[in-house]
């Protein structure tokens, strides 16, 4: 398999190329900013103008997933599960003491103090 030099392969099409995520970030903002058209944008990063017509879709969905996901006021995750968990361990280790101290106060008696 030979590359031509101006990037196709032997069929005559464009080899892939992958592009990190900051790429298609830079892709995406120029294509909202206006900057570039879709043909442009794709002949600049060198990727076919399909590829960048998929990336702009993917971030469209994406972001309205985000904001619809966001809700103001309310923090995604929900409860603290680590809280949780110290929380009953308290409770559990309070209601031990509380029964220790029951079982010593009745082996030990009150004699010695009164």
């Amino acid at each position: 398999m030979t590359v031509q030099s101006n990037g196709t392969g032997p069929s005559g099409r464009r080899l892939k190329r992958l592009l990190s995520p900051s790429e298609k970030y830079e892709i995406w903002l120029a294509l909202v900013g206006g900057e570039y058209t879709i043909s442009q944008a794709a002949d600049r990063a060198g990727v076919d103008r399909s590829t960048v017509m998929k990336l702009r879709t993917v971030a469209r969905q994406g972001s309205l997933d985000a904001l619809a996901a966001s809700k103001p006021g309310v923090r995604p995750g929900g409860p603290d599960l680590e809280l949780a968990a110290a929380k009953a361990e308290i409770a559990r280790l309070t209601e031990a003491l509380k029964e220790m101290g029951v079982r010593l106060m009745l082996a030990e008696g009150k004699g010695r103090w009164g």
